[in-house]
């Protein structure tokens, strides 16, 4: 139940949902995606007029790291991320602590950000807006796999029990396979694939495993 989840992903199941809420408002849809969504980084574009008739262009700025993963492109958009957030986000802010968990959480969707804007400015040279948590729930999604390998998990459309963190590595090597085909070619897979890496980077440093050793320490 969503009264029985810690602090953080309450918070966030609650702000996204909030927000997608507001994207139905037809008069607020248009902005909400002309300054949250990522856009790619280089010179805005003109996009059209408002009601009034003043002109709007749209374009990258910093904030759209954090904001782009608040938006969504739909029922099933959002309905998928937020069934992931609830199954991922309670077991990880557990471990994690809410001020460690926030921080791994926004890292991912940074990330992912990070990792969407520098294939798409040096590979795919397209101009349209990205949306989606799908970034960060791809680092909870790493986070689960290496903290709890061993759990059982299953995809609903392919019911057979498998470890965790076999999950985990097939389900990366099918976004690595979906983003370098251009197979499904509306969905940011390399978004995708940027959270789980920034994930897995965060948690080995946690855990103590990179040269550079943090204060804390993971002891999984």
């Amino acid at each position: 139940m969503l009264y029985d989840l810690p602090p953080v992903t309450r918070a966030l199941l609650i702000a996204n949902v909030a927000i997608f809420l507001l994207e139905l408002v037809p008069s607020l849809h248009p902005l909400l995606i002309a300054y949250g969504a990522l856009w790619p980084v280089g010179p805005s574009q003109f996009a059209g007029y408002t009601a009034s008739g003043a002109p709007v262009t749209v374009g990258f700025h910093f904030w759209q790291i954090i904001t782009y993963a608040f938006l969504h492109g739909g029922w099933t958009h959002i309905l998928f991320n937020m069934f992931a957030l609830w199954m991922f986000g309670g077991p990880i802010e557990h471990l994690l602590g809410a001020k460690h968990y926030t921080f791994y959480y926004f890292f991912c969707a940074v990330t992912a950000a990070v990792a969407h804007l520098l294939v798409g400015h040096f590979f795919i040279h397209k101009f349209y807006p990205t949306i989606g948590a799908s970034g960060a729930i791809f680092g909870l999604l790493v986070a689960f796999g290496v903290m709890y390998p061993r759990m059982k998990m299953f995809l609903i459309f392919f019911p057979v029990p498998m470890p965790a963190w076999v999950f985990v590595i097939g389900y990366i090597l099918l976004e690595l396979f979906f983003g370098v085909s251009g197979y499904e070619s509306g969905v940011a897979h390399f978004a995708h694939l940027g959270g789980a890496v920034g994930g897995f980077v965060l948690l080995q440093y946690w855990r103590g495993k990179l040269p550079i050793r943090p204060k804390r320490i993971l002891t999984r």
